[in-house]
């Protein structure tokens, strides 16, 4: 008998996968990314391992090769139909065999198949693709290893077979990664940021323009791998031109050179203080079963939709008067608070605030399409620029069909978008906000949503950039082929990058020239780079294979309007050596060794999913229940489960015959029984579904139950009640025991204590200011009446509410100042617009009050 413990898959085979190793090289802002995946067959039969895999959703994957013994199988780009064909013949002649392919569905999904793997044989699989950096609101650039794959909701009818994936929680994934980096700018090296444990950073040079630093042993696969990399005079705008593939064809993009031009537009100080009062602002949140996990594993458990609740808080009391607003939240079906936008008032915040308290994740699927198919048919307002806010744990399948209609909207709006959590898809992400002319944030591991969100919400305040034109000026001789999308957002600060293939014939010496002119609030605004034509001498073919994706992502969004531009997709693929959807990576070990014979048995590579809590969407249990537990697809979780539950139970009831070992494991089960009781009992802790002190427990339940055979047929009938409750209260949406109150949606039983910060926004009103009431006073600590006789005399009591709460936010509150920056100068407004008088005395009298020290002049006023 297999022991159930070491690198299990679902159904009890050793896992063939080993470990992953990870080599990341960052060059400014450019990243090439080699992983290697160690397999070992341990098994007395040949295998054929297939594992599907999250990558960045904008990486260009453009090495893939295999090394058995000593013998270096190097794979080719192919037509994806001809590269399947070639891998089922290689198998079925008894060859060794390779084939990487991307998702149909979404481009940040990979299935790597590794055919006629003998037994006692190893393999190690090279993959290498290069990505460019975003730059963040702190003008760090984010760097992000896909370790986390959550099963992605198929919509009702969707197009295509999703493809299948093998999820287990993190704690169970079956083999190890390593990860080290190395960095190098012109620039110094500032510092290097992780929501994993790092290493110390070493520097290579006493400049500081290179270091290295590696992951800390013992990644637990709870989260992305991120890194936060920051240089001293950060952003310079630069030009890197690299010379074409000495063996392919001039005329071509992999025989020219190639230029990649970024640019970081500064835009006058007089615009950048001036905030827009119009605009329909639509805020669109994810209200699926998923999103009552939690964002993070800290102790205190925030859930996604709790943490997207505060969001909108902050959101709706920064809005500017004068503006439009609606709330849209989607998960198998949709809702809007309003029939159509409305126009920003005390009334209407708080219609919409009342009923954003009561949101939870409690709508099931992830239907985003028709949300958004619903937003785009209302017509857009008179002189209120639509500003699109899209918040979601990024699960979905559809994403390209999600882009394509963002794309055909694209003129109406502009798009931000917040990935919420671990393993929000970044295709998803930062496609809404590149269709959109928006701009993308991840919010992961401890990262607070609110400033993030804030930083966008200034984007979209800003005024939007119009008429942008760029035009090259290169040595007569020289041709430009522009080979990136027009550009059609600039934001102040946010990198503008643009690739473009050069023709022709210049000397050494010769110069170009690029100019994006753009009309910014009715003014004309130029940016202008003079670069070399000189290639740079150690770059490789990383411009060119970025160049190349580029290029290939714009077709492929053609394609699905023109089926002929998918010849011109694979042309380019294979030409460059990068993926697409049309295409994949093909190798065949054509040795002279004996043919492998004998069936192939099929072993799924487990892939960590992202859970938190298991809450009512996550009832996801492969790896986990006894016997008989299918593995994590592509489908429905709010349907899962239900089907979870009922299957627990029933494969509980086939196990009478199951005996226990000294761990507390059931013998015939696909995994530790003791684990899934654990994690169960934190399941039915969180939603209370069981009043009784016996409430399922990994101690109680199971570890009593290997010391008696009765105490085994307890445990069983604990389990099977237990689940047969969540089945009944997903599908009746009934309570689950008569003894326990209804769960409150989307509510977390500990929900950490309420921010002061949150609590005194709040109050705020939607004019900007503040009412001077016991609320106002309990938050600034302080009784009514201390807050009452400290009001200097003849001043209106809001201008001293609001006074107060601008210096309490001042004087503590200076850490978040970008998450209450905009409604402070609304408030700041509002003050200037009562003409108030004695302002330097109720200053003076608010920091007596409150023991601050804060200028008149840092208020604003």
């Amino acid at each position: 008998m297999v022991n159930c413990c070491g690198l299990l898959t679902d159904k009890k085979e050793p896992v063939p996968l080993q470990g992953i190793q990870v080599e990341l090289e960052v060059k400014d802002h450019v990243a090439t990314v080699v992983s290697t995946l160690n397999y070992e067959n341990k098994e007395d039969k040949p295998l054929e391992a297939v594992f599907v895999f999250p990558l960045p959703g904008d990486a260009a994957v453009c090495h893939f090769s295999a090394q058995i013994g000593q013998k270096q199988v190097v794979a080719e780009v192919k037509e994806k139909q001809q590269a399947r064909e070639e891998y089922d013949d290689a198998l079925s002649s008894g060859q060794q065999a390779f084939l990487l392919e991307e998702s149909e569905q979404s481009p940040d999904v990979f299935s790597l198949s590794v055919g006629s793997l003998p037994p006692g044989e190893s393999a190690s699989i090279r993959l290498e693709y290069v990505t460019e950096l975003a730059v963040q609101a702190d003008e760090g650039l984010r760097f992000s290893l896909p370790a986390v794959l959550n099963p992605r909701y198929q919509p009702q009818g969707g197009e295509g077979a999703s493809v299948q994936v093998t999820s287990v929680p993190a704690s169970l994934v079956p083999y190890s990664l390593s990860f080290s980096a190395q960095v190098s700018s012109p620039r110094p090296v500032s510092k290097v940021e992780s929501s994993s444990s790092l290493e110390p950073l070493q520097y290579l040079n006493p400049e500081q323009t290179q270091a290295t630093v590696k992951l800390a042993a013992g990644h637990k696969f709870d989260r992305d791998v991120e890194l936060l990399i920051y240089y001293k005079d950060a952003h310079q705008p630069t030009a890197v031109v690299e010379a074409g593939q000495a063996s392919a064809k001039p005329g071509t993009l992999m025989g020219d050179p190639v230029v990649m031009v970024s640019l970081y537009p500064e835009f006058p100080q007089a615009v950048m203080s001036s905030v827009a009062s119009c605009g329909e602002f639509v805020f669109l949140l994810d209200r699926s079963g998923s999103m009552d996990c939690a964002t993070n594993n800290s102790k205190q458990q925030e859930t996604r939709i709790g943490s997207a609740r505060d969001t909108l808080l902050l959101l709706l009391k920064s809005l500017p008067m004068g503006c439009y607003f609606n709330i849209y939240s989607f998960g198998s079906r949709y809702e809007h608070i309003f029939p159509k936008s409305v126009e920003y008032s005390q009334e209407t915040m708080e219609e919409a605030l009342k009923k954003v308290k009561e949101m939870g994740a409690d709508l099931g699927g992830t239907e985003i399409l028709e949300a958004l198919k619903h937003i785009y048919r209302q017509p857009c307002i008179p002189s209120q620029p639509r500003q699109l806010f899209v918040f979601t744990d990024g699960e979905v399948s559809n994403t390209k069909q999600v882009l394509d209609l963002v794309k055909k909207n694209s003129s109406s709006h502009r798009c931000f978008s917040f990935g919420i959590g671990e393993g929000a898809s970044s295709a998803l992400i930062n496609g809404l906000a590149k269709e959109g002319g928006g701009h993308a944030q991840f919010i992961t591991g401890t990262d607070r949503m609110q400033p993030k969100v804030m930083q966008s919400l200034r984007f979209a305040l800003q005024p939007a950039v119009e008429d942008v034109s760029i035009t090259w000026d290169v040595p007569k001789g020289v041709s430009v082929t522009v080979l990136s999308p027009p550009i059609t957002a600039i934001f102040q600060g946010q990198r503008s990058l643009m690739y473009a293939q050069l023709s022709g014939q210049s000397s050494e010496a010769a110069e170009g020239c690029v100019t994006v002119k753009y009309s910014l609030a009715g003014h004309p605004s130029k940016d202008q780079l003079h670069f070399g034509l000189k290639p740079a001498g150690d770059t490789g073919l990383t411009v060119h294979r970025l160049a190349a994706r580029t290029l290939i992502r714009s077709l492929e969004t053609e394609e699905r309007e023109n089926k002929r531009v998918k010849e011109k997709v694979v042309e380019l693929s294979v030409q460059s050596g990068v993926s697409s959807t049309f295409t994949a990576f093909v190798a065949v070990n054509k040795g002279d060794g004996e043919a492998i014979k004998g069936p192939l048995a099929r072993r799924n590579i487990p892939t960590p999913m992202f859970c938190g809590v298991m809450t009512n969407s996550y009832m996801s249990t492969p790896q986990m229940a006894c016997c008989a537990m299918a593995p994590a697809r592509y489908m429905d979780l709010q349907r899962m489960a239900p089907r979870g539950a009922s299957m627990v139970a029933s494969s509980l009831e086939e196990c009478d015959d199951c005996s226990y070992s000294d761990e507390g494991q059931c013998v015939n089960s696909s995994a530790d029984f003791s684990d899934i009781d654990r994690r169960t009992a934190l399941y039915l802790r969180e939603y209370s579904l069981d009043g009784s002190n016996d409430t399922l427990c990994a101690k109680s339940t199971v570890m009593s139950a290997k010391k008696k055979t009765n105490s085994e047929t307890s445990a069983k009938k604990k389990l099977r009640s237990a689940f047969s409750r969540i089945g009944s209260y997903f599908k009746g949406g009934q309570t689950a025991s008569s003894q326990t109150p209804a769960v409150d949606a989307g509510m977390n039983p500990r929900k950490p204590p309420t921010d002061p910060l949150l609590q005194l926004v709040s109050l705020q009103k939607a004019s900007g200011c503040w009412v001077l009431d016991p609320a106002l006073a309990a938050v600034l600590g302080k009784t009514s009446e201390e807050v009452e006789n400290s009001k200097p005399a003849s001043v209106n009591q809001e201008v001293w509410a609001t006074s107060l709460a601008l210096i309490w936010l001042h004087g503590f509150k200076m850490d978040a100042q970008e998450e209450w920056e905009l409604l402070a100068m609304k408030a700041v407004s509002w003050l200037r617009a009562q003409n108030a008088s004695r302002v330097t005395e109720c200053v003076e009298a608010g920091n007596a009050l409150l023991g601050c020290s804060v200028q008149k002049d840092a208020l604003g006023l």
